[in-house]
């Protein structure tokens, strides 16, 4: 399918995976408060996104593979549905445990990126993929940059409004995904068979394990940042709900930059394994100066920062991730690479949560030396043969 005949559907997916985006940002910077507010230490908070991220792991591959056998569109429509319906209980839980509940079913249906990626996958060139899968990260960031802000507005008129709100626009998505959500063209006639019907068996793949190992270690140290990001703004600088998703509102504004309108220029100038190394390497030097800053103003840098590395490194780990599947798998494939997100984010919290007790200052370097980490595993990856046009050296990236 040419480029042109691939946008329309592609603004579509986008504008799903947005608004399914925003509802999930209206969530993040609210439930540290609300659970606070039912005794929620460090450990519980990261005990509670650890459930949502549990059924994250074990849903995305399943919903990539049920996608594959039975197609893109459907599956899209019932984890819309779902989403919508775990946020309006969300909006009715007055309970530490209500709130473990919705958060469990939200992770269930929320794990439907992997579906998006593999329709976006089902209708771009392989050289084109890096590029498209920037505009997903886009969508993260226009996700989060409008979220937050939602949240916190709503927040003092009770914190359930927003999650009402937030199931609203849900169910908004779902009307306008199933008229304006075509399945893609290659799957109408069905897809040919596939081998892969186990985690196990897409991870067999040097490459894939590979790639997926790196992005593992990625979302463990970013799972360090965004457990705690919301109790270190209150308890150094005493920011409130608000107070906080503004500063997320600035950091998805730099994510979306990139991701929405540099990224098309960063994927035809350099391949995708320079791109990662770039992007991870920012995020180490960023993580370790963070908890070091005495003011907002400074700690604005390494924020920026971050955001800039995530901005670049995300959208190729995605494309790499793409190009090593089939037509066949790649809803599998793309499954599993989220999943091992996911994964990350089951221990992740729990283990930011546990440091953040014991210093401010250790979450955030245990996020440094875990980008560290995931910049000498990105060493060993290769870029896929179709993007053997780009220079093998390249002029500095600036």
């Amino acid at each position: 399918m040419s480029r042109e005949q691939a946008r329309p559907r592609l603004g579509v997916l986008f504008s799903i995976v947005v608004v399914d985006l925003i509802g999930f940002g209206i969530v993040v910077p609210i439930l540290p408060f609300w659970a606070e507010r039912y005794g929620a230490d460090g450990l519980i908070l990261g005990l509670l996104l650890t459930s949502h991220a549990a059924m994250q792991f074990v849903f995305a591959p399943t919903w990539g593979r049920l996608s594959d056998r039975f197609g893109r569109r459907r599956i899209m429509l019932v984890t819309i549905g779902g989403t919508a319906l775990s946020l309006l209980g969300l909006g009715f839980s007055e309970s530490l445990l209500g709130i473990f509940v919705a958060r469990i079913f939200s992770g269930i249906f929320g794990a439907n990126i992997s579906v998006a990626t593999a329709y976006l996958s089902d209708v771009t060139d392989d050289e084109d993929r890096t590029r498209w899968m920037g505009m997903i990260g886009a969508s993260f960031a226009v996700g989060f940059t409008l979220g937050p802000p939602i949240g916190g507005l709503l927040s003092p008129l009770g914190y359930g409004v927003p999650m009402f709100f937030a199931a609203g626009l849900s169910f908004l998505n779902l009307v306008w995904a199933a008229i304006r959500l075509p399945e893609p063209p290659e799957r109408q006639s069905g897809p040919e068979p596939t081998a892969l019907t186990t985690r196990l068996d897409v991870l067999r793949d040097p490459a894939v394990r590979r790639i997926c190992l790196v992005y593992f270690t990625f979302s463990v140290a970013v799972t360090q940042l965004e457990t705690t990001f919301a109790f270190f703004m209150k308890h150094r600088f005493d920011y409130d709900v608000l107070g906080v998703a503004m500063v997320m509102f600035a950091m998805a504004i730099v994510m979306g930059g990139i991701q929405g309108g540099g990224m098309k220029r960063l994927a035809a100038r350099f391949a995708e394994r320079r791109l990662v190394l770039v992007g991870l390497s920012l995020m180490a030097v960023a993580f370790a100066a963070l908890p070091l800053a005495g003011s907002v103003g400074l700690l604005m840098i390494p924020l920026m920062l971050a955001a800039t590395g995530r901005g670049v490194c995300q959208p190729p780990l995605m494309g790499l991730a793409s190009l090593n599947a089939t037509p066949s798998t790649r809803g599998m494939v793309m499954g599993v690479f989220q999943s091992s997100a996911a994964a990350a984010r089951v221990g992740g919290p729990i283990l930011a949560g546990a440091l953040y007790d014991l210093d401010q200052a250790f979450p955030f370097w245990m996020a440094a030396a875990l980008v560290a980490t995931a910049t000498a595993i990105a060493l060993g990856i290769r870029d896929h043969p179709s993007r053997e046009t780009v220079p093998a050296e390249p002029p500095v990236l600036v």
